[in-house]
């Protein structure tokens, strides 16, 4: 039995005495309101694990009084304050932040949950929650590679492999939600959440998303797919309001969610911020009733994302005040409304205590929530065990799987004078001028913990380039305009002075980044500041020039990439990034990312995707192509690869039948190397307008000098099938195009499947 009471907890002398007589007044009240507690004490019907699930949240949720339910659909930012009469009812759950390492945020985490199971009157223990996108947020977690990086990886395992990383420092700290991944779609690179997607394409995005999702999910940590369903809309700007069409959404924004709910068992969903056809994201009945619960039959919990509620009170004005908001968002489906501050309670709470939401609703919504949190264990094993915590975090292991995502992740996007690997027999420079601070800096990207050990790409040359050469650094122009170093005289200085020091040595690698991040969209995507002008005057020099890049989107490049002689996106490379971008410079790995985006010649193309519908005309502009500056997919290799052999057996397929397609990869250099081998297909006729090109397969293979792999794939309704104008998942018949290769326009390879009528 739990207390009644709601005055402040008193001193530990005097608790065991007023418990008593707290639990003996509270046995009576219950038993009054035919709510007491199950003859034995505690073994109550909830509380009895060996029960289902199912009968366990009917007799809790019997039991609630409306403030209490209205509590488990309420999440905040914060640990309980001094005064905990305000949590007295309960709460969904708390991100629990605090500068701690891993085994003080596990003791801290294992109070704050015994409050809410010891001291309050149904003991419903919290989830507690946090950001994971690639790598706890947190102190002493590992900093994976940021999620574009991961994507750029084109490897599900490896996704995997890292996700289950990083769910393990998670649980072992007590925290059971996480609120990640970003599954939505970046179909334009100005939006400054690029960085935390998994890049333009449904069917990539989708195999990433589920593999991250089962990761935790495995793990009992619980994964929050978001935002439900696009958050970015007009000119790449973050929350602007959607106009798309439902097929367009089925079509490409749906999937990924679709692919972590139902092949990776997601238990949550965050809705956007934004609105879809005039209706707030978080109060739209045909999104979270009518799509995600009745027809994708989702059992999890739909939670907002923060504050966003109330955005249709005070942004969309879809509502007349805060509770109204509230009222709209919990009966079209939302369950758990997310604030920053408990004191945010009050704006809500009339909508589920005054009785203005139907309770069928509220029943409805609280049962997904208690059934998460007995699926959880979290009645049975609220606590955690600090030193467990301590173990998990920053291990080794850990921080090795870190550094292989890295290398796993870097894009070489142009090697044109072949000056890189730069090792090998009488390769390695004797002095190289470093430039640039994202070379010091270290970043690791939105929504990061401090990292543990930050590896720098300045400390990783050093390290990788050995005590023989001269490793120079000059901090050249940074990334911000008009301020310091990047004005003046005193800017022309600081380019100066990088300029020197390339033409005194016999390689250069200067290091460059954009700025961005949530609402930090870009209207310009070129290179910040007088970086583009820094690279043009090293490259000058004639000193051989790397550039490596280091950002969430794409970049500009036009007015400097002539110049230089190697370019490499780095992404953000996790805490370990410097030593695996030095490993790849030298050879030592193979550059093994390929991009997940298209990046554009120019601003003015945007948003440009490789997946787009055919246009009704043209495809150029009067001052450029329509073609964009690297493709999406591209990546080079140390290898050379040839691709032979394309066999599609059965030729004709019936509408339900699938056919094998599989051709010959041989790499055909003096190196070892890793190639993303991907398939496409257009269809080409049908009775809507598809899309050119659709990415339907990848295989990631690594191949010593001289061998060769036979990559197969399966070709069926799954790959072939379309919404109809009727938007019914159908299967047409009629030619399909079969296209494999290097990139969507380093295609291979091509064949015809048919679909027979």
């Amino acid at each position: 039995m739990r207390s009644s009471r709601v005055a402040p907890i008193p001193s530990r002398a005097l608790r065991p005495a007023l418990l008593a007589v707290a639990f003996a007044a509270a046995g009576l009240v219950l038993a009054a309101c035919g709510r007491g507690p199950a003859p034995g004490g505690d073994a109550l019907p909830y509380r009895d694990p060996a029960l289902p699930v199912d009968r366990r949240v009917e007799d809790l949720l019997a039991r609630m009084t409306p403030e209490e339910k209205f509590r488990q659909l309420f999440m905040v930012a914060g640990a309980p304050e001094a005064d905990r009469s305000v949590w007295k009812d309960g709460i969904f759950g708390l991100q629990v932040r605090g500068d701690a390492d891993a085994r003080s945020a596990a003791g801290r985490l294992n109070a704050v949950q015994r409050f809410f199971v010891e001291e309050t009157r149904l003991g419903i223990p919290i989830v507690p929650f946090e950001e994971a996108l690639h790598g706890l947020v947190a102190p002493g977690a590992t900093a994976f590679p940021q999620a574009i990086a991961l994507a750029a990886s084109w490897d599900e395992g490896l996704m995997a492999e890292a996700a289950g990383a990083v769910a393990a420092e998670t649980r072992s700290r007590g925290v059971r939600q996480v609120l990640s991944p970003v599954v939505n779609i970046a179909r334009d690179v100005r939006w400054g959440r690029v960085e935390e997607t998994y890049g333009e394409d449904p069917l990539l995005a989708s195999r990433l998303a589920a593999a991250f999702v089962r990761a935790f999910e495995r793990r009992g940590v619980v994964a929050t797919p978001k935002h439900f369903v696009a958050n970015v809309g007009a000119g790449g700007r973050d929350s602007y309001p959607i106009a798309d069409g439902e097929r367009r959404l089925r079509e490409t924004d749906f999937r990924p969610f679709l692919a972590a709910i139902r092949d990776g068992g997601a238990r949550s969903i965050m809705t956007a911020y934004n609105s879809w056809d005039g209706t707030p994201c978080s109060a739209h009945p045909r999104l979270l009733t009518g799509i995600l619960k009745a027809e994708w039959g989702f059992r999890g919990f739909v939670i907002s994302d923060a504050c966003s509620v109330g955005g249709a009170f005070s942004l969309h004005l879809t509502a007349g005040s805060y509770a109204e908001s509230g009222r709209q968002a919990w009966a079209s489906g939302l369950d758990v409304v997310f604030q920053t501050e408990i004191g945010h309670a009050g704006l809500f709470r009339e909508a589920i205590v005054g009785g203005r939401v139907a309770r069928e609703r509220v029943d409805d919504a609280v049962r997904r929530v208690l059934r998460a949190k007995m699926e959880l264990g979290l009645f049975e094993n609220p606590y955690v065990d600090p030193a467990e915590a301590e173990r998990l975090n920053g291990r080794d292991e850990h921080r090795a799987l870190a550094r292989r995502a890295a290398r796993e992740s870097v894009v070489l996007l142009k090697n044109e004078s072949g000056v890189l690997p730069l090792g090998g027999p009488g390769r390695g420079p004797r002095s190289i001028a470093v430039v640039g601070p994202d070379a010091v800096e270290a970043r690791l990207g939105g929504y990061s913990g401090p990292g543990i050990r930050k590896v720098a790409l300045l400390d990783g040359i050093r390290d990788r380039a050995g005590a023989d050469a001269t490793v120079r650094y000059a901090e050249g122009c940074g990334r911000g305009p008009g301020a310091g170093a990047e004005s003046g005289d005193e800017g022309e200085a600081a380019i100066e002075e990088a300029v020197g020091l390339a033409r005194a040595s016999g390689l250069a690698v200067v290091a460059a980044g954009i700025e961005e991040g949530e609402a930090r969209d870009r209207s310009d995507i070129r290179l910040p500041g007088r970086q583009a002008e820094m690279i043009r005057r090293v490259a000058a020099t004639g000193t051989p020039t790397v550039v490596v890049l280091f950002g969430g989107s794409a970049v500009e490049m036009r007015d400097w990439i002539g110049e230089a002689d190697a370019v490499l996106m780095a992404w953000y490379p996790g805490e370990e990034g410097g030593a695996a971008v030095a490993e790849v410079l030298w050879g030592d790995a193979d550059p093994g990312g390929r991009l997940p985006i298209t990046f554009p010649l120019s601003v003015g193309q945007l948003p440009l995707v490789y997946d787009h519908l055919p246009t009704g005309r043209f495809d150029g502009y009067l001052d450029l192509p329509g073609d964009p500056l690297f493709p999406f997919g591209h990546g080079l290799s140390y290898a050379e690869f040839r691709y032979e052999g394309l066999a599609v057996e059965p030729a004709t397929v019936p509408p339900g039948g699938t056919a094998r397609v599989a051709c010959t990869v041989t790499n055909a250099g003096p190196r070892a190397g890793t190639e993303v081998v991907q398939l496409y297909a257009r269809d080409l006729l049908a009775s809507v307008a598809r899309p050119v090109l659709e990415l339907e397969g990848f295989r990631k293979i690594s191949l010593g000098p001289g061998a060769s792999a036979r990559v197969e794939f399966e070709v069926g309704p799954e790959e072939l099938a379309m919404l109809d104008a009727g938007l019914r998942r159908v299967v047409e018949p009629g030619d399909f195009e079969i296209l494999i290769g290097r990139s969507s326009r380093d295609i291979r390879l091509k064949g015809i499947l048919t679909v027979a009528r």
